[in-house]
C-alpha cells in the first residue's frame, strides 16, 4: 500500500490534488461536488481524481450513483502514517 500511496499521491503531476481530496474526506466525508466547492476545483477534476483513488483502494464511497459520499479507506487508515508523509511532502 506504500507504493500505492506515494504513486498516487507523490508521483504523477495529479497527485497534489489527490492529496488535497484526501486530506479533506479525512476532516469529512463528502461527495464530489462538495468537494469541488470547498477545493476550488472543478467538478469533472475531482470526478478524475476521485475514480483514481478508488481504483487505487485509498478512497470508498457509498452505492448511490448521485451524492454518493466518498471517505478514506480502512486499507489507506491502516497507513494513515505514510498518507501523512506523502502528504507534507507534495504541500
Amino acid at each position: 500500500m506504500d507504493t500505492v500511496l506515494w504513486q498516487a499521491l507523490a508521483g504523477t503531476r495529479g497527485g497534489p490534488n489527490r492529496a488535497r481530496i484526501l486530506r479533506a474526506l479525512d476532516e469529512r466525508p463528502r461527495n464530489a461536488n462538495r468537494l469541488a466547492e470547498d477545493l476550488d476545483l472543478a467538478y469533472n477534476t475531482v470526478r478524475h481524481h476521485l475514480d483514481v483513488l478508488e481504483q487505487n483502494g485509498i478512497v470508498t464511497s457509498g452505492d448511490a450513483d448521485y451524492g454518493t459520499v466518498y471517505l478514506p479507506s480502512e486499507r489507506a487508515r491502516n497507513h494513515w502514517d505514510t498518507v501523512e508523509k506523502v502528504i507534507s511532502q507534495v504541500e
